[in-house]
């Protein structure tokens, strides 16, 4: 059958899919749009599976805080370029990927992925968009956060988000003070929000390097044990979250700052995405 300049026009309307490869879609489905949008489909995951190995070092990272603050949810989506990463239409589906996955009390990206959009699932959504931009998109990060109040933080370029769950809430300035250690762990990048919350391996190796760092300075081999700890106190000291020193204020570390807005305060989890 004859395929009008007008079929083609609705079936882009429908999938966003270019013009020529709606044409290609519908003579090859003899007009019958259902079978033109599944063959689009397909050329999408062909063109996801050729894209599987690149890397996505662009993208967007979006925040949502449940009605009462004691939930927040960080999701970032990317891409490959920059380019798309601008895009309205990929910050858009951004920020419906995570209503969606907040409507439905997701805790992980897995979950994200099966949920229905439309007639298809997210994953097969994100295939879809995949064949029509021509660049491997993903779910990259997807993290969930409960505290007595959580604070978000998206740095200006839109590329690192921050959750900062607090605890012992009950005084002023609060939220203010949740911010400014949102931008502290933004900036700072801690490991772990205490020493007690530091991944056996990662001590193991820390205790590693100052052993190897203090041989290399000639020390005797009956004290590299020592001079090791000591640099891991250091390194707590520098790398996790309330023993580090305040940005805005060096004469205080986070604990305490957080303890002077409020008594008791503090911090019992955080979640940082960085994209690129």
């Amino acid at each position: 059958m004859a395929i009008t300049a007008q079929d083609v026009n609705k079936l882009r309307q429908m999938t966003g899919a270019g013009m020529m490869d709606c044409k290609k879609a519908l003579t090859e489905a003899e007009g019958d749009f259902e079978k033109a949008v599944d063959i689009l489909r397909k050329k999408g995951q062909k063109v996801s599976a050729s894209r599987a190995d690149r890397e996505t070092k662009e993208g967007v990272v979006v925040t949502r805080l449940s009605n009462n603050h004691a939930k927040g949810t960080l999701l970032s989506l990317t891409c490959e370029t920059d380019f798309v990463a601008k895009n309205e239409e990929f910050g858009s589906f951004a920020n419906t990927l995570i209503d969606l996955a907040v409507a439905n009390g997701c805790t992980t990206s897995e979950q994200v992925l099966a949920l229905p959009l439309g007639n298809i699932t997210v994953a097969e959504k994100i295939v879809e968009m995949t064949g029509k931009i021509g660049e491997k998109i993903e779910i990259s990060h997807f993290e969930v956060i409960s505290a007595d109040q959580v604070v978000s933080y998206i740095h200006s370029n839109g590329k690192l988000g921050v959750l900062v769950g607090l605890v012992s809430t009950s005084g002023k300035n609060v939220e203010e003070a949740g911010k400014d250690v949102a931008m502290q762990i933004a900036a700072m990048n801690p490991v772990a929000v205490d020493k007690d919350g530091v991944d056996a391996s990662l001590i193991e190796r820390e205790i590693e390097i100052g052993k190897e760092q203090a041989r290399a300075e000639g020390k005797p081999e009956d004290m590299l044990e020592k001079i090791a700890l000591g640099k891991l106190q250091k390194f707590y000291k520098e790398s996790t979250l309330l023993s580090q020193q305040f940005v805005k204020d060096n004469s205080k570390t986070i604990a305490q700052y957080l303890d002077g807005v409020s008594k008791g305060l503090t911090v019992n989890t955080f979640k940082r995405i960085s994209i690129g």
